[in-house]
C-alpha cells in the first residue's frame, strides 16, 4: 500500500510529464505541417490556438470527471488514449494531407484542417489529466492551497521543459515523426503506471487491448514506407530535402532544394552560372549590370539555402569577394554535399544576416548586397525594415546595390508596395521588376533593387532582356506600384516598431492563391 505523500508525488510527476509532451506535441505539429503550408504566423496560430482549444476542453471535463469520484485509474486510462491518438497521427496526416493538396484551400484553412485532425483529440485527452489528478491529490492532503499551486507550477515547468526539449534537441535529433511515436508511448507508459495494480478483469482485459493496439501502430508506422517522413533531414529551422532533376546533356546532373514545402534553388553540376529560375537571373543580371565597368566585386548575401547565387557569381567573369549570412549550418552542409557548392573560397557566416552586418568590422563595406532570405510567404519581420534598410545602406559602398526577391500578389501587391516606399525612404533610387504581368490577380515573385545612384539599365526604360542564359525578358513595374500607393494612401513604412507584414500578404493565406 503507498502512502499518500507517494500517490501525490505520482500524480505530480505524471502532470509534468503529460503537460510536457503535450507541448513537445505542440512545437513538433508545425514540423509536421511545414512541407504542407509552410510557416507563418498564421500557421503557428492555427497550432497554438487548436492546442489551446483543445487543452481548455480537456481541463473542463477532467473537472467535471473529478467532481463524481474520478479514479487514478480513470486518469491512466485517459493516458492510454491520448498515447494512442498521438500514435495515430502519422496515419491521419499521411490519409488527409495529400487529399486536401488537391482541395483548393487556403494556407490558413488548410493548417486549421490539419492540425485539427492531428492534434485536437490528444490535446483534449492530456487536458483532462490535470484536473483529475489535481483533485487527486487534495483528497490526500489537507493542504489544499500548497497542492494546487504545485499541480499548476509543475504543468507550466513541464510545458516550458518539453517546449524547449522539443526545439533544441528532439526535432533536430530524432526527426518529426520519431518525436511523435515517443511521445505516444510516453504518454501510453504514463497511463499504464497510473492502472497499476492491475484489478479486475475488465481492467485487465482493457489495458491489454491498449497495450496490443499501440505497439500495432507503433511497428506499422516505423516499418510503413508511406509513413516515411517527408524530409531527408530536419534541423532546429527546416524540413529540408533534395530532389534529383535528373541530367542535362552538358550540363550533368541537376539537384534542386526544397526548405518545408518550398523549392529554394536548383543547381547544375557543371554550370554554376545557370540560374533556372527567372526571379534569380533577373538579380544577377541587375547585379552585373550595375557594376559593369569594375574589376573586381565584394558581396553580401543575406541567406544562402541552395547557394545557387552565390555560386554563380562566384563563377562569373569578375572576381568576386563573397560573404553569406546562412542562419542554418545544416543548409549549408546539405549545399556542400548534394548540391556542389563548393564554398572554399567564400566567406560562410552561420547566424542571422542583420546580427551579422552589425557584427563585421565598422569600415567594411560591399559593392553589392542580396536579400533572399524569405521563406515562401513566411518573411523575417526586421529584414524589411527602414532600420534595417539604414544598416543596409551604411554598409554598401557610394555606388553599391541591394537587390531582394519577395513573394506577393499582384496587381495589389501591397507588401512590394510597403517594401519600395520603406527603402524608398533611405535609398536615392528604388525600382521593382517582374518577369510577366499577369492577367488577373495571381501570386508573383517581385525583384527590388535599392542603390544610392542610378542603376545603369541597358535597352528600353522599362525592358530589360537577359544578356545570360537562358533568354528571358523582364518588365519593370516601378510606376505602375508608386500610382497603386498613391491611390491606396495606407501602405506603411515599415519599421521595427511597426511592420505588418502577414496583414499585407494576408490574401496570400486566406485565399487559395498562396497554395
Amino acid at each position: 500500500m503507498t502512502s499518500p505523500q507517494q500517490r501525490i508525488a505520482l500524480y505530480a510527476v505524471v502532470v509534468f510529464l503529460s503537460s510536457a509532451l503535450l507541448l513537445v506535441l505542440e512545437i513538433v505539429a508545425a514540423r509536421l505541417i511545414a512541407p504542407y503550408v509552410g510557416v507563418s504566423l498564421y500557421t503557428w496560430s492555427a497550432v497554438i490556438g487548436i492546442v489551446l482549444a483543445g487543452l481548455s476542453v480537456g481541463n473542463a471535463l477532467g473537472g467535471a470527471w473529478a467532481d463524481r469520484r474520478a479514479t487514478a485509474g480513470a486518469a491512466g486510462g485517459v493516458l492510454l488514449l491520448s498515447g494512442l491518438a498521438s500514435l495515430a497521427v502519422p496515419w491521419i496526416l499521411w490519409l488527409i494531407a495529400s487529399r486536401l493538396e488537391h482541395i483548393e484551400l487556403s494556407i490558413l484553412s488548410t493548417s486549421l484542417v490539419l492540425v485539427m485532425a492531428l492534434f485536437l483529440l490528444p490535446a483534449i485527452l492530456i487536458g483532462i489529466v490535470t484536473p483529475l489528478l489535481t483533485t487527486l491529490a487534495l483528497a490526500q492532503s489537507e493542504r489544499t492551497g500548497h497542492i494546487v499551486g504545485m499541480m499548476h507550477a509543475l504543468s507550466a515547468t513541464g510545458s516550458i521543459i518539453g517546449t524547449f526539449a522539443a526545439a533544441w534537441w528532439l526535432i533536430p535529433a530524432l526527426g518529426s515523426r520519431n518525436v511523435v511515436l515517443a511521445s505516444g508511448v510516453s504518454l501510453f507508459l504514463c497511463g499504464l503506471v497510473l492502472m497499476t495494480p492491475l484489478t479486475g478483469p475488465k481492467r485487465l482485459t482493457a489495458t491489454a487491448v491498449a497495450f496490443a493496439a499501440a505497439i500495432g501502430l507503433g511497428i506499422s508506422t516505423w516499418f510503413n514506407p508511406a509513413l516515411a517522413s517527408p524530409c531527408d533531414h530536419e534541423s532546429s529551422y527546416f524540413c529540408i530535402r533534395t530532389i534529383d532533376e535528373g541530367e542535362h546533356p552538358t550540363l550533368g546532373k541537376a539537384r534542386s532544394l526544397v526548405l518545408d514545402h518550398l523549392l529554394h534553388g536548383t543547381n547544375v553540376e557543371n554550370d554554376g552560372t545557370y540560374l533556372s529560375a527567372p526571379y534569380v537571373q533577373l538579380m544577377q543580371e541587375l547585379m552585373c549590370r550595375h557594376h559593369h565597368d569594375k574589376a573586381s566585386l565584394k558581396a553580401f548575401f543575406v541567406g544562402g539555402g541552395a547557394y545557387t547565387q552565390p555560386r554563380a557569381m562566384w563563377l562569373a567573369s569578375m572576381p568576386v569577394d563573397i560573404t553569406v549570412a546562412e542562419l542554418d549550418p545544416v543548409v549549408t552542409q546539405i549545399a556542400r554535399d548534394e548540391l556542389f557548392l563548393d564554398d572554399g573560397d567564400m566567406r560562410v557566416i552561420h547566424g542571422d544576416a542583420r546580427a551579422v552586418l552589425r557584427r563585421l568590422p565598422a569600415g567594411e563595406r560591399f559593392d553589392i548586397i542580396v536579400g533572399d532570405a524569405f521563406h515562401d510567404v513566411s518573411v523575417p519581420y526586421h529584414l524589411v525594415t527602414r532600420e534595417f534598410a539604414e544598416l543596409l545602406h551604411a554598409r554598401l559602398t557610394d555606388d553599391g546595390i541591394y537587390v531582394l526577391n519577395l513573394v506577393d500578389t499582384y496587381p495589389d501587391g501591397r507588401l512590394a508596395m510597403a517594401m519600395m516606399r520603406t527603402l524608398g525612404d533611405v535609398f536615392a533610387h528604388v525600382d521593382v521588376w517582374l518577369h510577366e504581368v499577369p492577367y488577373e490577380k495571381s501570386r508573383v515573385t517581385y525583384v527590388l533593387s535599392a542603390s544610392k545612384k542610378p542603376t545603369e539599365i541597358v535597352g528600353v526604360p522599362d525592358e530589360l532582356n537577359a544578356v545570360t542564359q537562358p533568354r528571358r525578358r523582364w518588365l519593370r513595374v516601378t510606376q505602375r506600384l508608386s500610382t497603386d500607393i498613391e491611390a491606396l494612401g495606407t501602405v506603411p513604412i515599415l519599421t521595427d516598431d511597426n511592420a505588418p507584414v502577414e496583414q499585407l500578404i494576408s490574401s496570400l493565406f486566406t485565399t487559395g492563391i498562396g497554395q
